[in-house]
């Protein structure tokens, strides 16, 4: 075949893979095509690689999630044929990518076949989600993204060459196999032949010669490589040998074989098919996709000759395994590798393997690990096995096989009818929206109109107990869906399967149910209230429960879609605040009797002030006898988990109103889960001490069964305060931190009611001294006259102001302080380096620039912002995973920092870190108001927001390393103009909130991150039947436009 041919013939091959092809996988596809190889070494070129880096205006090479892939390059003659290619139909069930958005630490599947979904959100950062289930297939160790391609596959092997010394490639094949034997001893369950040269190179800082992967098939007393089964993927899997079967005198007896036994001996000859990476493609990626750096883990000194490993650095005991893999189980949404330690040793009472974070590829047949810091390989995340998703769920008293089961909805909180609430476990209730109550709606009216018409409608023959029917409502037209559930004398019980209550009533109300109804599934199902399971028969809640949910529309949180029935949330929005029924409810124990009841003009002494607001309210705790019976049980608490050896207390389904343990300056105290940053980050409340704190959720516990019912009959014991006299507002440090340290913990203090407003705010003088109780000995005295009290300013007095660098690149570093946290370290670990020099002694840089597709190639993205065609803001899909890692890293930070000064001087065009609606984000500057406020762009979701100066903090350079994930763009095919508000709203609906696919047309660069600007097309490829092209949709507005958008 002459070169132009096979050039011809490489191109066809290209084009008809619009997605791209591995280079692993070219050779087999060019072949299926000519019935040859591509001769690349005939040609001259020591690798395939090399041969297609020759030929540019043939292969387009680009390195996708760690693997090189090659794409057609297109010109003048073949560009019709690459707009064809493109506007194919891409399949919607590729393995490994989902459709949903998920900005969650991931739920990593361990097992090689699951079913997995979506993971939920709290309501108060609740954000529109698509959802999909789907089957994912992973092989049983990590998929590493920064492997180089082989050299040549393996489907291309020549001759064995003649054993030498030293081979031809230059390598020493003695060296090569011994290292290669104990690379295998780590992976004994095999590995894949592409990730071979990552895995070695890492391990040994050398690469391996692409001499030794041609060779390695032939090295049987090394390893066997095999071809899975049911698979298309060109790669192969390498597996130790096999060891020789003993001798029947020596053969050991097998042990029994558990859930968790960790694998020893390697897969059998035909192991499961796990599926290469799908190429991108039109298919919105989950930011949870793999995108793991290199390991370090593997890295050592290079060795001159074979460094065999001990047989302790190379296993963990079963014991140990076993404790790991029983962690690992109660955070499927992963746990931190340096939290282990901890963690470990407050759970069995001893000590963590230290060696074991050095070397984490030991953990490997136990768990998946990743690093979602580039900038960071200290910090890896570890997933362990997860149980299989259950989409399904129903009335187990309705369960028939005619009937198909009712699937969860899709949305993140969707509305609900609760029907009956008998007990806290046995909640009754009706999906409300499309394809549950309209769908009921339209099936009912369907059956009114077919038994209507019907001159005498057909009883059921023979009723008995499981038997489903139709009932025409008393008085009424209506017919609806019954199950018998009881058969009497002349009558018979049943129940309404779509409304969920039962009625007794007379046998002739019975008529057959026409098949063509037992289509839709039953739409009353079941659910329990998380945090309720111990009072499911409580008078006090189910009374609350009453009042406040039944015959309502509500918003349900689904915690646990494996459950059956689900544990859920519901929550009443249709006050100004939400009100979370389940934490009202188990409120409704609390024993006012255990609190000191508060009067107007009364003196209370021995007065404990627990904590001081930065706007100046304080908590308070009264002698009371609900006082004395905490400390008791808490001390009982504590004496519980000296003595307790299991993971049964860790929280592994945190929600808004949860209430648990957590510790406080060495002790146990209760709090109250009040937001959730993700699934590893959430905001607590001590709810005795009015202190809150942002927290791991692997600092949390549960409280005890033995101890949660007399815990949780005992009031909070803080009480929220004032000083009468002063305004409660934005008080200045100085004041805030005088009082707290001459009030905070002292047991001397004493306080004189003044009024109880309306607000439940006691306003109170405070004495430090048991002396005269005369107001003008008040601390509220004290700070009034004193130059403590101040109404703040743009400009705090007292305060030095710090001074900016000039650089608009820059921004000043805090000095560090020295005020112990509360929580005795809480993630202090976790926490990033703290810079302790003072304001503007180090300069500090922007991230690095977000690293865009070129012109002609796709990129999966999420629309977070979209005003109309001519500007919205894209995030990369595959990095909002990293984004959501690193504000949960600024909200553990900046939180327990709240105290600290910011920037007094706020400069105009400097990027600053943000408080903003619960949760801190890396902003940009536009304008200082002479409010107070300041105007402030949102660098990763491209929002503006108007936040007060006291929000901003310097953003530091732990939270400098990944790149600012907004991206401005302009949709492409269409002309720019001036976009109606019809049109504007047209384009909204279609893209905001939503994954989508961007190919790029151009880039337009800019110095400055925030400058740069990409015009794409957009594609929705969510539906089965066709892909979406926005363009060709707002195309199709007049060019006359009346309105500006």
């Amino acid at each position: 075949m002459s070169d132009d041919l096979m050039k011809k013939m490489l191109r066809a091959v290209l084009q008809a893979n619009k997605n791209g092809v591995s280079i692993t996988r070219l050779q087999g596809e060019y072949r299926s095509l000519t019935g040859e190889f591509i001769p690349d070494r005939k040609l001259g070129y020591p690798s395939l690689e090399c041969f297609l880096r020759s030929i540019p205006s043939v292969v387009r090479m680009e390195n996708r999630m760690g693997e090189i892939m090659c794409f057609a390059a297109v010109c003048q003659e073949t560009a019709h044929i690459a707009q064809l290619v493109a506007r194919q139909k891409s399949s919607k069930r590729a393995p490994g990518r989902s459709q949903m958005l998920n900005c969650r630490m991931r739920s990593k599947l361990a097992s090689n076949f699951v079913f997995y979904g979506r993971s939920r959100l709290s309501l108060s950062q609740s954000a529109s989600s698509e959802n999909g289930s789907f089957l994912n297939v992973f092989p049983r160790w990590p998929t590493l993204s920064s492997f180089p391609a082989l050299s040549i596959t393996i489907s291309n092997v020549p001759p064995p060459p003649t054993p030498k010394a030293l081979q031809p490639g230059g390598y020493n094949p003695q060296v090569v196999q011994s290292r290669i034997s104990e690379v295998l001893k780590k992976y004994c369950s095999g590995l894949w032949l592409s990730k071979l040269p990552s895995v070695y190179r890492d391990m040994y800082n050398q690469d391996l010669p692409g001499q030794a992967v041609i060779d390695l098939e032939n090295w049987t007393h090394i390893c066997s490589v095999e071809k899975p089964v049911s698979t298309n993927r060109a790669d192969r899997l390498v597996y130790p040998p096999q060891p020789k079967p003993p001798s029947p005198a020596l053969s050991p007896v097998k042990p029994p074989t558990t859930p968790y036994t960790p694998t020893t001996t390697p897969f059998s000859p035909t192991p499961p098919s796990p599926t290469s990476p799908t190429p991108p493609s039109l298919i919105p990626t989950s930011p949870t996709s793999p995108f793991l750096t290199s390991p370090t883990w593997m890295a050592s000194p290079t060795p001159t000759t074979p460094i065999p490993l001990s047989p302790t650095a190379v296993s963990i005991p079963v014991e140990g395994c076993l404790r790991l893999k029983e962690l690992l189980s109660k955070y499927s949404h992963g746990l931190w590798a340096h939290a282990l330690p901890k963690l470990y040793q407050e759970t069995f009472k001893v000590p963590f393997p230290e060696d074991i974070l050095a070397n984490l590829s030991l953990l490997l047949d136990i768990c998946t690990v990743e690093y979602p810091m580039a900038d960071n390989k200290k910090k890896a995340i570890l997933y362990g096995p997860t149980t299989e998703y259950k989409a399904k769920v129903g009335l187990p008293l309705n369960s028939t096989p005619m009937v198909p089961p009712l699937l969860l909805p899709k949305e993140e909180f969707p509305s609900v009818l609760v029907v009956e609430a008998s007990s806290t476990d046995q909640i009754i209730l009706r999906y409300i929206g499309e394809g549950y109550s309209q769908a009921l709606e339209t099936m009912e009216e369907s059956m009114s109109t077919v038994y209507s018409q019907l001159s005498a409608p057909r009883l059921l023959p023979f009723p008995s107990a499981g038997k489903l029917a139709a009932v025409k409502v008393e008085g009424g037209e209506e017919v609806v869906r019954a199950q018998v559930c009881e058969v009497m004398t002349d009558k018979v019980k049943v129940y309404y399967v779509d409304h969920g209550f039962s009625e007794v009533l007379s046998r002739t109300k019975l008529l057959e149910l026409q098949k063509d109804f037992l289509k839709l599934p039953f739409q009353a199902t079941t659910c329990t209230l998380a945090g309720l399971e111990q009072f499911s028969s409580e008078l006090s809640v189910l009374q609350t429960l009453e009042s406040l949910a039944v015959g309502k529309i509500l918003l349900v949180e689904l915690l646990q879609h494996d459950a059956d029935p689900p544990q859920v949330v519901l929550y009443d929005t249709s006050h100004d605040d939400e009100v979370n029924i389940n934490a009202v409810c188990l409120k409704a124990l609390q024993d006012k009797a255990m609190e000191n009841p508060l009067q107007v003009n009364s003196t209370y002494m021995n007065v404990s002030v627990t904590n001081v607001c930065s706007d100046g309210t304080i908590f308070c705790q009264l002698p009371s006898r609900g006082r004395v019976k905490l400390n008791e049980i808490l001390d009982k608490i504590e004496a519980f988990f000296i003595t307790q050896v299991t993971s049964e207390s860790l929280v592994s389904t945190p929600f808004c109103g949860k209430c648990c343990l957590a510790r406080y300056k060495g002790r146990w105290s209760r709090v109250e889960i009040t937001n959730l940053h993700g699934s590893r980050v959430l905001d607590i409340k001590f709810v005795d001490l009015g202190v809150p704190a942002s927290v791991e959720v692997i600092e949390l516990r549960e409280i005890p069964p033995p101890f949660l019912h007399e815990l949780m009959v005992i009031p909070p014991q803080a009480i929220k305060c004032c000083l009468a006299e002063l305004e409660v507002g934005v008080w200045t440090p100085e004041a805030v931190l005088w009082l707290r340290g001459a009030v905070v913990n002292s047991m001397d203090c004493s306080m004189k009611i003044s009024m109880l407003d309306e607000a439940k705010l006691v306003h109170i003088y405070l004495f430090i001294s048991k002396g005269s109780q005369d107001v003008t000995n008040s601390v509220n005295h004290q700070m009034a006259t004193s130059g403590l009290w101040k109404q703040p300013g743009p400009q705090k007095d007292g305060l030095p102001t710090p001074s900016f660098l000039d650089s608009p690149a820059c921004s000043p570093i805090p000095v560090s302080t020295n005020t112990p946290s509360p929580l005795d370290g809480a993630g202090d670990a976790s926490n990033p380096t703290l810079v302790t020099s003072a304001w503007g002694e180090k300069q500090l840089v922007l991230p690095p620039l977000l690293e865009l597709p070129q012109a002609g190639q796709n990129m999966d993205v999420y629309v977070s912002v979209a005003c109309h065609p001519g500007h919205f803001v894209l995030q990369p899909w595959q990095d909002l995973y990293k984004l959501v890692v690193l504000m949960g890293e600024m909200v553990l930070y900046y939180n327990q920092r709240e105290e600290t000064p910011g920037p007094g001087d706020v400069q105009k065009g400097e990027v600053y870190a943000a408080k903003v609606d619960h949760n801190w984000h890396r902003v940009l500057v536009n304008r200082v108001l002479s409010s107070g406020l300041v105007s402030v762009y949102e660098l990763d979701y491209g929002k503006h927001e108007l936040v007060s100066c006291t929000l901003l903090q310097p953003l530091i350079e732990s939270f400098r390393q990944l790149p600012f994930q907004g991206i401005t763009a302009q949709l492409a095919g269409v002309e720019q103009r001036v976009w109606s508000e019809a049109a504007s709203i047209v384009f909204r609906n279609h893209v905001e909130k939503k994954p989508l696919v961007a190919q790029v047309e151009c880039v337009v660069e800019a110095e400055l991150p925030w400058d740069r600007k990409v015009i794409v097309y957009l594609v929705d490829t969510s539906r089965e039947e066709t892909d979406i092209w926005v363009h060709n949709i707002m195309a199709d507005f007049p060019e006359e436009q009346s309105t500006a958008a």
